[in-house]
């Protein structure tokens, strides 16, 4: 929209207008214009601050759909605001959205998945754009090189930097241009009135502008176009010009061709504005993507959206599954509930048959007023969607100049008292800057006699217009260069006699008019007078005539079946093939309606043609069954290798596009037929689904039988204590091609049949496959059982494989949750009690040891007791899952493991391994080592006796629990939990030192203080003296008696004995490296003090003969170094 400019230099009532723009603090579309101010709306009128009340015409921007002060919308958003007003769509969604949605790719009849909600119509095609960028970023095989886009010159898709770089209005491009992406280029546009050769066809115009499209395409790289743009009918920027017939399917064809999408601009255009809630349904072409907006909300909020069609949809979901993209507004709940309610009233009060009857009369109308105005060009749109183009030479289309801003004046005289009417104004539509029109898109609950106001006010307003500038023309070419006000003065007074001239021909037709109403008066009563008896007499042959008429439409309509039986019964025995699929179609129709005509008359002489019907519609349902049957069959192929498709990452094949239609369209109508015979019935059992379920399910399970047999015999043992490895069974396999299939079979479903029978057609359909993958997993269960020990790992891995299963297709499909759930129930029970059963058998096989090593070597069950703990890292999501649903410590009976309060399928939440999955499982592993350890050290108790062999045994174990943390993923999980280790590794050095006790008695003396003197040679050193005092042996010795002399060989003698035993002892044996030089380093620290401290003292008491005295410090030191 443009708005004129005013001249601040006037000193008349246009520059007061502008001064009075300059004192508003909001930054309007035009500053120096002073804008009219909104008090209130009311059905299709608009109330002004001075007291107006304005017809609005077009809805704003053609956005009002319902005219303004609803109450039953009102209150649907002020419920929606006061229950929750806003949604962070990072986290939530809410029902309001969710249910506007599913309308929205309801109303579609499958040909679109999703819709994504916004807030404006430019938000909306940004959105678009980045749909169809990501789309081939995310298709198999990526096209990356896909980055243009075509659209159509004078078109306007939005304002937002993207959309006015894909559009054409060369205004709002112009200062703006040097910031636009240069990836898009543009085609002709489908203007019939402009664009199209005189003498030129329908067809031959459509073969030209398609051949241009397709040179784009040619010119700029096939390969690199990420989709055309266009409005099927185009709105602000042409004013409402619908394409010529033919031209979209020509435009989808070429998009095809080179792989390109097709977006539809239907912001302006769509929601019902055409008749059709969306405008592409009449042009006989779905796009892949589609924004709207406008009469989504009705000017009750703002919001705007986008469809994807399920192509699109697929890719995203089989790809990321997440679209690149968000508003913080997105989704809003006070706009869908605005949205939601619209639609819900246009629904109810079904105004889409309104648009279209009030459209043709508009459109007459408008036609008949103004269609040989000298100004008007021409006159084009549809539904309530109109456009008037103004031309000041009509035979040469010639328009006026831009900067007379025609459509704008219009609009704006329009507003005066004398014509209060509201109309929107467009510019550009001949060739992006000239080109005049108006357009006309009243609510869709406009009444017939509103609909004649406006063509007269319309009328009244462009003859005043062009007569007043025609006027103004005139006086301007007569006074040559003249003033400003000069000019000015004498439009007022053109106008002023335009306003007399209306006043004087009022006054005549007033004089008229009373005279005529003086005579109808008169002419009144005679009738009266004359008319009353023959009223009577009148009602009884009207209502003598219509008794006739029905008794003759009700033989007509008993006639109609049997004349017609004969042409039906033709048709029928062709069948659906030879006859075509919605011939053969409307004549089952037909029978039925006559049938059901038939019985209603409950007429004894009709009863011979209703068998006769009945036979026939017998046999027409058979038929299509049949047809049904066949088509399904020679689409389902006879063998299918899913490997084949799982290890190309293709996707499974589905059903060709063409078929889908017509199997629709055939279970549509037979569909139909079963629930209006059994409305209690299931959907699944009407006849259609049965050949369906029969057909595809075989398909599903021959396909994947043989994943099924590979599963268990993968899980076939060549070496019964082998311990099962991550991905080594074809489980992961079976699952990931039932993933595929399952997918693509329900997608085959929703094309097939009506959405509230997907679920329980598709839950038929993949039974069997369901029970055979039951089977599988009892199958692997018990060998997971026999081999528990070893194999429970399969057990977890089996866990994470169903359930991620489960919440794959639960997400892309909502169903089979509760079957998958009962098939897993028994491996995850396996699992479950897996963890008590293997504390349980380490115990056991421990208690059962009848021997242990009398040299403290390490029994094996130490190092595969951590071996299943490192083993179970590899399965730590499930495992971390199972652990959660058992509880902290739930492992530590059989009996509760086995009794956990949920048996379903875990959600994908309960696979994060956060902080309490890693934190139970920690404390399980230090539980099992702790079991290990007690287990370890009774049994030593009992079966070693002799301290330092348990002390060697232990310590063995303890090292090599410690090395296999160390070593391994657990270090991460547990190396903040070896406490319990060091405890059983002081226990063990306390156990093996106290050999070194007896050893070290002997080198304990008695000093008797009482015998010397303070500081004489052998008495107890003073207080300070210490270990630095030098300690003279042979003095010492002196002092003794020959009975402490001999004591103190004695006391050599013994520790020499005992000494090398404990060394021949050590080294005996079996210790782990880490064991040896601990043992080793606790004897030297108890050991070799006493002893230093011992041979300084008494050393001189054999004389150096090595009688008694066999080491010296530094050979004892040297013995010690020998223990390492």
């Amino acid at each position: 929209m443009v708005l004129r400019q005013l001249d601040p230099t006037r000193e008349d009532a246009v520059g007061q207008c502008a001064q009075a723009a300059r004192s508003s603090a909001v930054l309007h579309r035009d500053l120096n214009y002073d804008f009219l101010s909104l008090t209130e709306g009311k059905g299709n009128h608009l109330m002004l601050a001075d007291g107006r009340r304005v017809f609005d015409a077009s809805g704003g921007a053609s956005v009002g759909c319902l005219g303004w002060g609803n109450e039953r919308v009102a209150r649907a958003v002020m419920k929606q605001i006061m229950a929750i007003p806003y949604c962070s769509t990072v986290f939530y969604t809410t029902s309001v959205q969710e249910e506007l949605c599913r309308y929205l790719v309801d109303s579609t009849h499958g040909s679109m998945g999703r819709a994504y909600i916004v807030n404006s119509g430019s938000e909306a095609m940004e959105a678009a754009l980045k749909l169809a960028r990501q789309y081939f970023v995310e298709l198999s095989p990526a096209q990356h090189n896909r980055t243009r886009f075509i659209s159509r010159r004078q078109s306007y898709h939005g304002i937002t930097l993207g959309a006015l770089a894909v559009g054409g209005h060369e205004y709002r491009r112009a200062k703006f241009e040097p910031i636009l992406m240069k990836n898009s280029s543009r085609v002709s546009p489908c203007n019939p009135f402009r664009g199209k050769n005189p003498g030129e066809t329908d067809q031959e115009y459509v073969d030209r502008l398609v051949k241009e499209l397709d040179d784009e395409f040619q010119a700029v790289g096939p390969e690199t176009v990420c989709a055309f743009i266009a409005e099927p009918i185009v709105g602000a920027a042409l004013g409402c010009v619908p394409s010529v017939p033919g031209y979209f399917k020509a435009v989808q064809a070429v998009c095809r061709k080179y792989g390109a999408l097709l977006i539809f601009d239907e912001v302006m255009c769509g929601m019902g504005r055409t008749g059709t809630l969306h405008a592409w349904e009449q042009e006989g072409v779905a796009p892949d993507i589609q924004t709207f907006g406008k009469a989504l909300g009705g000017g009750y909020q703002p919001v705007a959206g986008v469809l994807a069609s399920r192509g699109v949809v697929n890719v995203l979901e089989r790809g990321s599954s997440v679209f690149v993209h968000g508003h913080t507004y997105q989704g809003h709940p006070a706009g869908c509930a605005a949205a939601l309610e619209v639609q819900k009233i246009i629904r109810d009060e079904n105004l889409l048959a309104n648009v279209r009857t009030m459209g043709e009369l508009l459109s007459k109308r408008l036609q008949e007023r103004l269609g040989a105005h000298p100004n008007v060009g021409n006159i084009r749109g549809r539904g309530l969607f109109w456009g008037i183009e103004f031309v000041a030479d009509k035979d040469k289309k010639e328009p006026f100049p831009a900067e007379d801003h025609v459509a704008m004046a219009i609009c704006e005289r329009g507003l005066a008292k004398e014509y209060s009417i509201g109309v929107y104004p467009g510019t550009g539509s001949a060739d992006g800057i000239r080109g005049d029109h108006i357009i006309v898109s009243p609510a869709y609950n406009v009444r017939k006699e509103e609909i004649e106001w406006i063509v007269d006010a319309l009328g009244r307003l462009v003859d005043d217009f062009f007569r007043i500038r025609h006027i103004g023309g005139l006086s301007a070419m007569a006074v040559g260069v003249t003033s400003v006000r000069q000019a000015a003065d004498e439009e007022a007074r053109a106008e002023v006699d335009v306003l007399n001239s209306r006043l004087e021909k009022t006054t005549q037709l007033t004089k008229k008019i009373q005279a005529c109403l003086g005579r109808l008066e008169a002419t009144g009563k005679s009738v009266r007078d004359v008319a009353g008896p023959l009223n009577g007499e009148t009602k009884k042959l009207q209502v003598l005539g219509n008794n006739i008429e029905a008794v003759l439409t009700a033989i007509e309509r008993l006639r109609q079946p049997a004349d017609s039986k004969n042409d039906e019964e033709q048709i029928i025995r062709m069948g659906p093939d030879k006859a075509g699929l919605p011939n053969y179609l409307a004549s089952i129709k037909r029978l039925n309606k006559a049938l059901g005509d038939m019985k209603a008359s409950n007429l004894r002489s009709t009863q011979q043609t209703v068998a006769e019907l009945q036979r026939l519609v017998k046999l027409g349902n058979t038929q299509l069954e049949n047809s049904f049957d066949k088509l399904l069959r020679n689409e389902t192929p006879r063998a299918l290798e899913p490997l084949h498709f799982i290890t190309k990452n293709k996707p499974f094949p589905v059903l060709s596009q063409d078929k889908f239609a017509r199997l629709g369209l055939m279970n549509s109508f037979v569909a139909g037929l079963y629930r209006q015979n059994n409305a209690a019935g299931a959907p699944q059992d009407s006849p259609i689904a049965k050949i369906y379920i029969e057909i595809r399910s075989q398909y599903l399970s021959s396909a994947l039988v043989n994943l099924a047999a590979a599963s268990t015999s993968t899980a076939r043992k060549k070496n019964p204590d082998a311990i099962y490895r991550a991905g080594t069974n074809g489980i992961g396999t079976y699952a990931q091609a039932m993933e595929g299939l399952f997918i693509s079979e329900y997608e085959n479903i929703c094309n097939i049949f009506t959405r509230e029978d997907w679920g329980p057609v598709f839950e038929a359909t993949c039974q069997p496959s369901l029970v055979e993958l039951g089977r599988t997993l009892r199958e692997l269960n018990g060998h997971i059982k026999v081999h528990l020990t070893t194999d429970c790992y399969l057990a977890y891995e089996i866990v994470e494989i169903i359930s991620q299963l489960s919440n794959n297709l639960e997400r892309r499909t909502g169903e089979l949750k509760n079957s998958l759930a009962a098939s897993l129930k028994p491996v995850r029970e396996t699992a479950k009690s897996s963890l008590a059963e293997l504390l349980e058998d380490t115990k056991r096989r421990i208690n059962s040891l009848q021997t242990l090593p009398m040299d403290g070597a390490p029994i094996p069950i130490v190092s595969e007791s951590m071996q299943r703990l490192q083993t179970m890292v590899d399965f730590l999501r499930p495992i971390s899952s199972i652990m959660i649903s058992l509880g902290d410590g739930g492992w530590k009976s059989v009996a509760s493991s086995r009794g956990g309060v949920s048996d379903g399928i875990p959600s994908l939440a309960s696979f994060d391994i956060g902080a309490d999955g890693k934190e139970i499982f920690a404390h399980y592993c230090t539980d099992t080592i702790e079991a290990l350890m007690m287990a370890l050290d009774a049994r030593a108790r009992l079966l070693l006796q002799k301290k330092p062999v348990m002390g060697v045994f232990l310590a063995n174990s303890v090292v090599i629990i410690e090395r296999m943390i160390q070593t391994s993923e657990l270090a991460g999980l547990l190396e903040n939990r070896l406490g319990a280790l060091e405890t059983w590794r002081k226990k063990a050095a306390s156990l093996y030192t106290d050999t070194c006790k007896d050893v070290s008695m002997h080198l304990f003396d008695v000093i008797h203080t009482s015998r010397t003197g303070g500081g004489g040679g052998g008495g107890r050193p003073t207080s300070g003296q210490g270990g630095a005092m030098v300690v003279d042996s042979a003095s010492i010795l002196k002092s003794l008696s020959s009975k402490d002399k001999e004591s103190i060989k004695n006391k050599f003698a013994a520790f020499n004995t005992s000494f090398d035993d404990m060394v021949l002892r050590h080294k005996g044996y079996a210790m782990e490296r880490e064991v040896r030089q601990m043992f080793a380093k606790d004897m030297q620290t108890m050991i070799e003090p006493l002893y230093n401290r011992f041979w300084d003292r008494y050393h001189e008491v054999d004389k150096g003969k090595g009688k008694y005295v066999k080491y010296d410090k530094s050979a004892i030191a040297a013995v010690f170094l020998t223990l390492y």
